[in-house]
């Protein structure tokens, strides 16, 4: 297991290249599942999550093959219906596999999902929508068993108790592209890793109008088949880079954005003092004055992206002034504040609420990363923190970016890494 060493200090400079979207491509990924035929699946990011979602296609009989940035995906005759504790554990978007399993196989077993501790997330949407298809569903040992010898067709509704879910939506469209008749989801996820799926699946042979609104409407057919795709640039990776140039007062052109994707985003860094220029699918990022404190809410898309909450945190701990941060999405999701006040931020968490105090300097320290997220906001405070920074459990980095270290290192930053 690796650990990142972070010489803060050195001011980031130069040309970087987002990869392809990590929400985007493990759904696309398990819609391959949906049929029979050949799938090409391009612009793949060389992740451990995207390296699960390999295994479990593997384990559910198909052949999946990673390649210089394509995944090739084709059947064999071995199909299997159960998707196993040991890999679906360890990644919460491998449950979207339940869906699609469910409409070719007509029965589903599926582990419940793990992935990072950032509060509770239950799956309770994506039973209610699989159950409104026809489908019959219990609870056993740890998995969700799924039966359906026909799904059909239903108008129902997907909101939640914080707002839509992206993950309950994919399930939702996946399955119902093989069910019989017409099917409209109200309260639909808007995102855009939700309208690639969509774009996937209508490549091969579904009908689906509306996504990208909370309104979708999907026409059920007999058949899918196979389909080539290229994944859309990940946002949250953009993002990050963003603000690794702001909190190291750089000057960085990242390339390979879609800037219509990082609205609120752009719209935050900007009333903090960034100055942001947006060349043809790129963004070009620094300071023009000093920073301001900001204060920030977490909201479904397009609102703040809870995917950018810890980063933006990060750039707030150096901001001089009061900035209040509010999680609407996932309201423990602040494990990241005891390492960062480790590091001399002074945050205060007041239940969804954290107050950043920002002070002239960030000190290096030992500390541990606990989710996703969270560990890209450490290595962000390393970026500036006086002297060093170690960042431990960089697994939980790597299941969702693509060679980041290696990323800033381009662009001047001292990291490395060394094994625990």
């Amino acid at each position: 297991m690796d650990k990142l060493i972070i010489e803060g200090g050195a001011r980031l400079k130069g040309e970087v290249v987002v990869s392809g979207s990590k929400n985007s491509v493990l759904p696309i990924m398990a819609a391959t599942l949906l049929t029979d035929q050949p799938c090409i699946i391009k612009g793949v990011p060389n992740l451990r999550d995207t390296n699960t979602m390999l295994k479990i296609l593997r384990s559910l009989g198909k052949v999946a093959e990673f390649d210089k940035g394509t995944v090739s995906i084709i059947s064999t005759k071995h199909a299997n219906f159960i998707a196993d504790y040991k890999l679906v554990s360890t990644m919460r978007a491998s449950f979207c596999v339940l869906g699609p399993i469910l409409a070719k196989l007509k029965k589903a077993k599926v582990s419940l999902p793990g992935g990072c501790v950032i509060g509770l997330r239950p799956v309770d949407l994506h039973l209610k929508g699989l159950v409104a298809l026809g489908a019959d569903i219990s609870i056993d040992s740890g998995y969700v068993i799924a039966k359906a010898n026909k799904l059909k067709g239903h108008h129902l509704y997907l909101g939640g108790g914080y707002g839509s879910s992206v993950l309950a939506t994919d399930n939702i469209i996946m399955a119902a592209t093989l069910a019989q008749g017409k099917t409209v989801i109200e309260a639909a996820a808007c995102e855009p890793e939700v309208v690639d799926l969509a774009e996937f699946l209508i490549k091969m042979g579904a009908k689906i109008k509306g996504h990208g609104t909370p309104i979708v409407e999907i026409e059920g057919v007999k058949h899918l088949h196979g389909a080539e795709h290229a994944i859309i640039p990940d946002r949250i990776e953009a993002g990050t880079l963003m603000i690794a140039s702001l909190i190291t007062k750089g000057d960085v052109l990242i390339k390979n954005v879609l800037f219509q994707h990082l609205g609120a985003v752009i719209d935050k860094l900007q009333e903090a003092g960034a100055y942001i220029i947006k060349p043809d699918s790129a963004v070009h990022v620094r300071c023009k004055k000093k920073l301001q404190p900001i204060n920030v809410t977490t909201l479904p898309y397009p609102g703040f992206p809870t995917d950018m909450q810890a980063q933006i945190m990060s750039l707030m701990t150096i901001t001089r002034g009061i900035s209040v941060i509010t999680e609407k999405i996932y309201p423990d999701r602040f494990m990241h504040v005891a390492e960062l006040n480790r590091m001399g931020a002074h945050i205060q968490r007041e239940g969804p609420h954290a107050i950043v105090e920002g002070i002239k300097q960030l000190s290096g320290a030992p500390v541990m990363a606990s989710d996703l997220r969270a560990s890209a906001s450490l290595v962000l405070a390393g970026l500036v923190a006086r002297g060093q920074t170690l960042v431990s459990r960089i697994y939980h980095l790597e299941r969702g970016y693509d060679n980041l270290d290696e990323k800033l290192r381009q662009l001047g930053a001292k990291i490395w890494r060394e094994k625990e």
